[in-house]
C-alpha cells in the first residue's frame, strides 16, 4: 500500500505542475478569459487524477516510476539530455500556442477542430490505459530497471507495436494544438514528433543490449510506432 508520504509527494509535484503550465498558457496568452486554455487544463487535470488514482490502487509501483526526476542514476546520458530538452520544448510550445491563438490572434480555427483536439487528447489519455496495464515498468526515462527485476513485455499493445507509449502521445500532441486554436503550434508539430524518432532507435539500441529477449522481440513485432507505416 503506498505511503502516505508519496500521496503528498504526488499533491505536491501535480500541483506545482499544474501551476506551472496554468501559468506558462494565461501569461503567454495575456489574458484568463481564454476558453480554450481552461479547456485543456480541465482535460489535463481530470486526467490525471484518473490516471493516478487508477496507478495508486492497481500499481503503485509504476506510479512512483512516473513520480521520478527526469534525470536520474544509471539513466543513459543522451536520455538526460533528451529529457531536459524535450521539457523545456513542451513549454516552449505551450507558450508559443498560448501567443498564437490568444495574444497575437495569428490563428482562426473553427470550433468544431477545437472540440476534435479535445477528443483526441482524450483519445491519447485512454490509449495510455492499456500501455500501464501490461507494462508496470513503463518509466518515462530509458534505462533498464533492474531494481524492479525488469522483464520483457510483448502482450497488450506491445504485441501490435514496439513503442505504444509513444504511439499514444501522438493522438495527445495532434489533439493538443487543435484545441487551443493555434495552426502555427500544429505546423511546429512535425518537428516534435520527428524528435521521438532518434530516441526510439537509442531506446531500441539499449533494450536489445542489456534486456534479455529484446532481439528475438524486435523480430516478432515489426513497427514501432504505426503499423506497416514505421
Amino acid at each position: 500500500m503506498p505511503s502516505s508520504k508519496m500521496l503528498f509527494r504526488l499533491i505536491v509535484q501535480s500541483s506545482l505542475w499544474i501551476v506551472l503550465m496554468a501559468a506558462i498558457l494565461f501569461g503567454a496568452a495575456g489574458s484568463w478569459r481564454w476558453p480554450q486554455g481552461w479547456a485543456f487544463l480541465a482535460i489535463f487535470v481530470a486526467g490525471s487524477i484518473l490516471f493516478c488514482a487508477w496507478l495508486w490502487r492497481r500499481d503503485p509501483a509504476l506510479l512512483a516510476a512516473r513520480m521520478s526526476p527526469v534525470v536520474q542514476k544509471g539513466q543513459a546520458r543522451w536520455d538526460q539530455v533528451f529529457m531536459i530538452c524535450a521539457v523545456a520544448a513542451w513549454n516552449a510550445w505551450l507558450a508559443f500556442m498560448a501567443a498564437d491563438a490568444e495574444r497575437w490572434k495569428l490563428s482562426h480555427m473553427p470550433a468544431w477542430l477545437n472540440a476534435a483536439g479535445g477528443v483526441l487528447i482524450v483519445a491519447g489519455f485512454g490509449a495510455t490505459v492499456p500501455v500501464f496495464a501490461a507494462n508496470s515498468f513503463a518509466s518515462p526515462v530509458v534505462r533498464v530497471q533492474e531494481e524492479r527485476g525488469q522483464r520483457l513485455i510483448d502482450t497488450g499493445p506491445y504485441a501490435v507495436v514496439r513503442h505504444p507509449m509513444y504511439a499514444a502521445a501522438l493522438l495527445y500532441l495532434l489533439g493538443l494544438p487543435l484545441l487551443l486554436g493555434s495552426w502555427w503550434g500544429l505546423a511546429v508539430l512535425p518537428f516534435l514528433v520527428a524528435g521521438l524518432a532518434p530516441r526510439a532507435l537509442r531506446e531500441e539500441a539499449l533494450l536489445k543490449r542489456e534486456l534479455p529477449g529484446y532481439a528475438a522481440y524486435m523480430e516478432r513485432v515489426r513497427w514501432r510506432l504505426v503499423p506497416h507505416i514505421w
